[in-house]
């Protein structure tokens, strides 16, 4: 597959009154046309910002983007003036974030909200654009469609709503949808419905998905390649399968004995990493990582590991990676 999205050295920072907030920390990759990525971590791991910050949409003061380059088709969104970029957003690179209530204008109608964009980058009028809002709004599986676009956003669930957002996300046809944690505040039949949705729709039009989250499960049967992040830096990353088979940074690790398995014979307690994430505005020298880590070395403390190949497209940042093998083994 051609490649269609280029991450290089990203690197965030935000400038606020306690210090300087190292958010993303020269994270690199790439995504091919037609691909399915999962960017997973907890809370205030980088996720969300890294891919703001690919949108332009980091605020600023107090964010600005202190390196690097995001090349789509070639072409350093990081450089394009204000202009160029809005051509971009919504149209060729789409996102639907995570909670709709507060991504939709509480005082226009759905119809108008998804037909906007279409006037503005499709050169529809008003009557074209409702026409194919309410074909969009089917497509994403909303009832009587042609009677909901009156409406507003209040009237809806929280599941529709978000499906309202990926109307709007996908109106413009675009080449890559970032959906960011789109079903955090579902409950876990809608969260079902709306990745099978997702999935179905990427088929269809043949897009490529940024899906972010911070929960191994529902990234499995989705994506096709996974970057685990943890303060600001890729730690992980490699295809879905490999990962989860054979994770190797005990982060990951550490990740998925935190999920309940549905093909262990023998019941055991749920494991939990030890220990908060760092400060970001004072992180520690070495290893983010190497405070809440079973398996750390004097050098964990004093160097942080570069990305290093341990399989076919498979990497992960640690010091001690002969013995994550068996401690994974072990912890399974």
């Amino acid at each position: 597959m051609a490649k269609l999205l280029e991450v290089r050295d990203l690197e965030t920072r935000f400038y606020t009154q306690e210090g300087v907030v190292n958010a993303v920390n020269g994270i690199s990759y790439n995504l091919d046309e037609g691909a399915t990525m999962g960017i997973v971590g907890e809370s205030g791991c980088g996720k969300s910002v890294s891919v703001l910050s690919m949108m332009r949409l980091i605020p600023s003061p107090p964010g600005k983007i202190t390196g690097g380059k995001v090349l789509f088709e070639e072409r350093d969104l990081l450089k394009m003036d204000m202009e160029e970029i809005r051509h971009v957003r919504g149209n060729r690179i789409a996102m639907v974030f995570q909670d709709p209530m507060t991504s939709l204008n509480p005082v226009l109608t759905i119809g108008r909200q998804v037909s906007e964009a279409l006037e503005l980058h499709m050169g529809m009028d008003r009557t074209q654009a409702l026409r194919r809002s309410i074909e969009l709004l089917e497509m994403v599986g909303i009832p009587q469609a042609d009677q909901r676009v009156r409406d507003y956003p209040h009237q809806f669930s929280g599941g529709m709503r978000q499906r309202v957002m990926i109307a709007m996300a996908l109106s413009c046809n675009p080449q890559i949808l970032i959906a960011d944690e789109p079903t955090t505040a579902l409950d876990v039949t809608i969260q079902a419905q709306i990745v099978e949705l997702v999935k179905r729709l990427r088929d269809e039009i043949g897009m490529a998905v940024i899906w972010i989250t911070h929960d191994l499960g529902v990234v499995a049967g989705l994506v096709d390649r996974v970057n685990v992040m943890y303060a600001g830096f890729i730690i992980e990353m490699g295809p879905v399968k490999d990962i989860y088979a054979r994770p190797r940074h005990p982060y990951t690790i550490g990740l998925l004995g935190s999920l309940p398995r549905l093909d262990e014979t023998i019941h055991e307690k749920l494991r939990s990493i030890e220990g908060l994430p760092p400060d970001l505005v004072s992180p520690p020298p070495g290893c983010p990582f190497a405070p809440r880590c079973d398996l750390v070395l004097d050098r964990c403390l004093a160097e942080n590991p570069m990305l290093e190949s341990v399989g076919l497209d498979h990497r992960a940042a640690c010091w001690n990676l002969e013995a994550t093998v068996g401690y994974q083994r072990s912890s399974q």
